[in-house]
């Protein structure tokens, strides 16, 4: 394994910098900027923190993504991906739990990264991100009903069914300025985008709706409407750095959410720097990415803040406006900064029911819904993943959601590779078709020894194949003198099949039969010497082609006569 170069973006940038490009990222970034505050209020208050604890996340935590990752364009932040996941820590195991695990995913982003194993990444399979990410939207939307129809209701259940039971018995109580704030506030983020790409339509409904209401409860006696304000305390400070204590048991209650922020943050940051090269036309480094991540989830919770990862939508919006550099995501950080220190006591006007008409504009873009139809029409097993996925994540929760995909996922996948993975036992004659080893070998027909058997694997000699492999040639009632493995299709063997393959040999060697391995690929070959298999079978008996293979067993066949 090649070792790992801390080398960030904004390094490789800075040495070609000059003042068009300063001009650039200065201007996208002040747009991106004022796109990510209402988002980072609003995610801030569905995690169940305070709103100011967003903007901090999206301060130091996007300041820290643009300086060390791996990315141009990236803009890291709170997503709604979190807001799930954050929620139930914080129920769980208090703020305090939520510092620690989120501390604890910074250190496994940044192993993930230092490990190479930012590629490894990108091969989960694409049903479990899509289930996953549309169970979260389905949640997120869920966890907003309350707000939007402005409901009186003392304490709304954790459980999604729970919720729903406890919403249709309240929805009795809906206040009805409030619903009309929250549906307007909807239809204000979704027509924006007809008229202008540029300015953020969560931004103008805000806007829109806290003049409405503030003027509706100075002139019109109208007061129904719950703000951020009534709701919470806005504190415009910048909080010191706070180092929690972090005991062995308290490490050890916290491994599962954490490696649960861990994946999703690494999931989400990946796929957001991927499509960003697609429409800039760079390549980031997936490694670097992670490490830039790890670092940011490691600063953030320090100063209150919460778990912070990649941000497609904002990473496009630095796109679209011209953003080319880390210097953008730098300047989106500092307008934060300013805004939180010098505007943050308007912020108590806002009204909730436009945060959660925000929220639940987010989370129709995230859910996807038009990729997750199409999905339904892939095979059985991929659709099996998506609803599992989707369902677990709904109904319970993502931590359990991605553990149980990733185990189907997995068994499907060592289910088709033993579908596609064939053994094939020949007795009489062999029609090579292509090369072996380091020779061509040519079209004629090999004819092979009386006494002699050739087994053929085409595919991984895996655990999942191996024991198939030694049923096939321990319940074949014929016992040949020798016993030709063809292996020339097996791109690699793992300590299972290295396992049953010596204890094949045993057998064989107990009743009498040698074995020739044939056609061993050098990757593999590599593999059985260091595992001692040459000591077993003789460096002799391993040939490079068939034709060494069948000329040995001859040899062997003519010593016994």
């Amino acid at each position: 394994m090649d070792k790992f170069v801390f080398r960030p973006k904004l390094f490789l940038d800075l040495a070609t910098y000059d003042k068009k490009k300063l001009v650039a990222d200065v201007m996208a970034g002040i747009i991106v900027g004022i796109v990510a505050l209402p988002l980072a209020i609003a995610f801030g208050i569905a995690s169940g923190v305070t709103p100011e604890k967003g903007i901090i996340t999206a301060v130091i935590a996007g300041l820290a993504i643009s300086l060390f990752g791996g990315s141009r364009v990236q803009i890291g932040g709170p997503t709604g991906a979190f807001i799930v996941i954050i929620y139930g820590i914080i129920q769980q195991y208090g703020e305090t739990g939520l510092l620690i695990a989120t501390i604890l995913a910074g250190v496994f982003l940044i192993f993930l990264g230092v490990f190479h194993l930012g590629t490894i990444i990108k091969y989960i399979p694409y049903p479990i991100v899509v289930g996953f990410t549309s169970g979260i939207a389905v949640t997120i939307f869920t966890t907003q009903i309350k707000d939007l129809f402005g409901l009186t209701i003392d304490n709304v259940p954790a459980d999604f069914i729970e919720k729903w039971i406890v919403y249709i018995r309240h929805f009795g109580t809906i206040d009805i300025w409030s619903a009309l704030v929250g549906i307007l506030s909807v239809l204000i983020i979704a027509v924006t985008p007809k008229f202008s790409r540029k300015i953020p339509g969560s931004l103008v409904a805000i806007v829109v709706m806290t003049v409405v209401v503030y003027l509706l409860k100075q002139y019109a006696g109208i007061t129904s409407v719950e703000t951020i304000g009534d709701r919470f305390s806005i504190n415009a400070e910048l909080p010191g750095m706070n180092v929690p204590d972090i005991s062995w048991e308290t490490i050890k209650a916290l491994v599962s959410p954490a490696i649960t922020i861990a994946v999703l943050g690494a999931i989400e940051s990946l796929l957001s720097a991927t499509v960003a090269d697609g429409v800039i036309g760079d390549h980031h480094d997936s490694n670097q990415e992670l490490v830039g991540q790890g670092i940011a989830n490691i600063l953030s919770p320090l100063f209150g803040g919460i778990p912070a990862t990649g941000a497609i939508a904002r990473t496009m919006t630095n796109i679209n406006n011209g953003g080319c550099t880390p210097v953008s995501g730098i300047v989106h950080a500092i307008v934060l900064l300013l805004i939180f220190l010098l505007l943050m006591p308007l912020a108590q006007f806002i009204p909730m029911a436009c945060l959660a008409g925000v929220l639940v504009i987010v989370s129709y873009n995230m859910s996807g819904w038009r990729t997750f139809v199409e999905l339904m029409k892939n095979p059985k097993s991929d659709v099996a993943v998506l609803l599992i996925t989707f369902v677990l994540t709904v109904i319970f929760d993502l931590t359990i959601a991605i553990e149980f995909g990733l185990v189907v996922a997995c068994l499907l996948f060592i289910k088709r590779v033993m579908e596609v993975t064939e053994v094939n036992i020949l007795k009489d004659e062999i029609i090579p078709t292509d090369s072996e080893g380091d020779e061509i070998v040519q079209e004629e027909h090999l004819v092979i020894p009386e006494g002699v058997e050739v087994y053929e694997i085409n595919g991984p000699y895996f655990f999942g194949i191996a024991n198939r492999f030694e049923e096939v040639v321990l319940q074949t009632k014929d016992r040949p003198k020798v016993r030709i493995i063809r292996m020339r299709k097996v791109p690699f063997i793992d300590s299972t099949g290295i396992h049953n393959l010596t204890c094949l040999c045993e057998i064989s060697h107990k009743e009498g039969i040698h074995v020739i391995l044939s056609g061993v690929n050098p990757k593999v070959h590599e593999v059985l010497k260091k595992s001692g298999f040459y000591e077993l079978l003789g460096k002799k008996h391993i040939c490079d082609n068939i034709h060494d293979a069948l000329e040995a067993s001859r040899h062997y066949l003519a010593k016994l006569s």
